[in-house]
């Protein structure tokens, strides 16, 4: 494995690096799908493949942090029926990996981003009950017992599932659901920290056996999980000065950044 170790990266690299790691611990608390642009730093500092196994220990430190705060928001209903279909893209996207170099990985996802945002804009544009712009509570999510509400968890299931563990980027997928399932912003936040908690923890061994972790990538880690705690801290604070129209547009817009930067990075 070729990942960079602490004595080799530069001075501005592991600045880099712990800037996106604060980052990280932001989008976990406050707006989710904004680590995209950590999955971009990350990239950028160190080898791309190897990337994706130093970041998964960070963004695990951040879902626990997620999991303290909001543990009692979450919908575990929701979680319930994604987890088989999020397991079956796990797989998929193991395999994928086996063969597949980093600029296909990178395109694919960017196009399927890219395209989740748009579907996500129009239907919110063409939807005949908008949702209160400042409304702040839990709220109930559109039930999924429908075969409709069905088939879009098993197709959002299997598309986080891949997308995460292909390049850790399971999050904008994953957050364009939950808009689109109609939660609210505690509910969304409670239901993504549990969801990524448990799905990355589950990614540890596929990315162990893929050679992207190891004892070099976990000393890094070592070094970046400290500066996701005031990242996530700043988040808490600031997510309760974020009315919900706008908290829901700086999701979009993280989805549609992270996209395009996996085009053309």
């Amino acid at each position: 494995m070729d990942t960079m170790t602490l004595w080799h990266i530069s001075g501005w690299g592991f600045a880099a690096l712990a800037l996106a790691a604060l980052l990280v611990g932001f989008s976990k608390t406050a707006v989710s799908g904004a680590n995209t642009v950590s999955l971009a730093v990350f990239a950028a500092v160190l080898p791309a493949r190897a990337s994706t196994g130093v970041l998964l220990p960070v963004l695990i430190a951040g879902d626990v942090l997620a999991v303290l705060t909001y543990r009692r928001h979450a919908h575990w209903p929701t979680l319930w029926r994604l987890f088989p279909a999020v397991a079956a893209g796990v797989v998929l996207g193991t395999l994928f990996l086996v063969w597949a170099d980093d600029g296909i990985v990178r395109t694919s996802i960017g196009a399927i981003l890219l395209l989740m945002a748009g579907v996500t804009l129009w239907r919110r544009r063409t939807a005949e009950t908008p949702r209160e712009p400042g409304a702040e509570t839990n709220g109930e999510p559109e039930a999924v017992t429908t075969r409709a509400g069905r088939a879009k968890a098993r197709s959002y299931g299997v598309l986080g599932g891949f997308t995460t563990m292909v390049a850790n980027a399971g999050g904008p997928v994953m957050s364009l659901y939950l808009l689109s399932a109609g939660f609210r912003k505690l509910g969304f936040l409670g239901t993504s920290a549990f969801f990524f908690l448990i799905v990355n923890i589950s990614k540890v061994p596929f990315s162990a056996g893929l050679g992207l972790i190891d004892g070099r990538s976990l000393l890094l880690d070592a070094a970046l999980v400290v500066f996701v705690v005031p990242g996530a801290l700043f988040g808490k604070w600031a997510v309760n000065r974020i009315n919900q129209r706008l908290f829901e547009q700086l999701v979009i817009a993280a989805t549609v950044v992270g996209g395009v930067q996996l085009l053309l990075r």
